[in-house]
């Protein structure tokens, strides 16, 4: 029996208020600690997080395999870029003056809509696909938007082509600007923290969309068209429907992600949108525990925090012990990523938190029991 120390610090670690009181610290714990920088990187964990929870909905609930999802990304950060910097009037200097500049509330769900409309794009064409064919399809559709981002600069500059889009309108909100240090109850609240706060308050509320999606009459009908399509149809299910429903939701996320990016960084280029980033993001679900949100969330933790701790600790390592860098860091750190997902695979093919329906799928459960 647990004695009541223990009862209490279990109490304390299950309560809601404890995890929102964590969270709201912890840029300032981690700035403390560690400095700006990895403020920075949380801020990013919050976007991939995003992300995973977008591409859960496809992989994890619908059972699409979509090897193109940074292609959603894609296309909310240009649109943010597009409607939010001085870029459009270089191109069109006849008809627009000093460029669009969309306020933040109305970019947001604007880029949510064009990549959920870019969502039905790839999955009319696909809803006969299954399995490798279908990852084929979705890869190719990832590296066209890609390409095209690369390559829109002539005959009209419509992306600015591999230069990429800069001086992108930060992140306003009630003439709060997000890039500059904000005074606030005798604070200064630097810039970084306030991207947190606004991504942490994102990230909440894709998580419970996703939660009220999981436990809804459509969340059950796309796990019904994950096991058994074909027993789904003859259900009465419309898997056309539904199949384009989750396309559109995941990529709609994708898309809101995609805005907040630019907005954050002020900086677009194609070379944020290669295939490595939805081959990491899609590694984030399948690790973290498909179909499970706090899997998801684990998942997109780790594999955005622990290459920066690697990058930061492999150099210094190295020159400690050896007075020079032997292997380069990118290189390291994707060959301990590569054996990672091998050993994962092999004893964890569930993921770190698999559902409950997953891990009666792969046999976790008998496999667990065995001497």
């Amino acid at each position: 029996m647990q004695n009541a120390p223990e009862k209490r610090l279990h109490k304390l670690l299950h309560s809601r208020s404890f995890w929102v009181c964590a969270l709201l610290l912890l840029p300032f714990a981690t700035d403390a600690l560690l400095g700006h920088g990895w403020v920075r990187i949380l801020d990013f964990a919050m976007l991939y997080i995003m992300l995973a929870l977008g591409l859960n909905i496809v992989i994890g609930y619908a059972g699409l395999l979509d090897l193109g999802y940074i292609a959603f990304f894609a296309v909310g950060a240009y649109c943010y870029a597009l409607t939010g910097s001085p870029h459009l009037a270089t191109a069109f200097p006849l008809s627009i003056e000093g460029g669009v500049h969309w306020p933040f509330w109305v970019v947001l769900p604007f880029a949510a809509l064009l990549a959920g409309g870019f969502g039905i794009l790839l999955g009319a064409p696909t809803l006969r696909l299954r399995g490798d064919y279908l990852a084929i399809v979705t890869l190719g559709f990832g590296e066209i938007i890609r390409i095209f981002l690369n390559n829109l600069n002539a005959p009209v500059n419509l992306t600015n082509g591999p230069q990429g889009i800069s001086r992108i309108d930060p992140v306003s909100i009630a003439n709060l600007h997000l890039n500059v240090t904000q005074p606030l109850f005798g604070m200064e609240i630097p810039s970084v923290h306030l991207y947190f706060y606004l991504f942490l308050s994102f990230t909440w509320l894709v998580i419970l969309a996703s939660k009220r999606l999981e436990k809804s009459r459509i969340g059950r009908a796309w796990m019904a068209i994950r096991e058994d399509e074909i027993a789904a149809a003859a259900m009465g299910i419309n898997t056309r429907n539904l199949k384009l429903l989750a396309f559109a939701m995941g990529a709609a996320f994708g898309g809101a992600s995609g805005a907040l990016f630019a907005g954050f960084q002020g900086f677009v280029s194609p070379e944020s949108f290669s295939l490595m980033e939805s081959i990491m993001i899609l590694c984030m679900v399948v690790l973290g525990g498909m179909g499970n949100i706090a899997g998801v969330i684990l998942g997109g933790v780790l594999l955005a925090i622990l290459p920066e701790m690697l990058r930061h600790s492999v150099i210094p390592l190295q020159q400690g012990l050896f007075g020079k860098i032997i292997v380069d860091p990118e290189s390291l750190r994707m060959l301990l990523f590569g054996g990672a997902l091998i050993v994962m695979m092999l004893y964890r093919p569930a993921g770190l938190l698999p559902s409950r329906v997953r891990r009666r799928e792969l046999g976790s459960d008998e496999m667990a029991e065995k001497p």
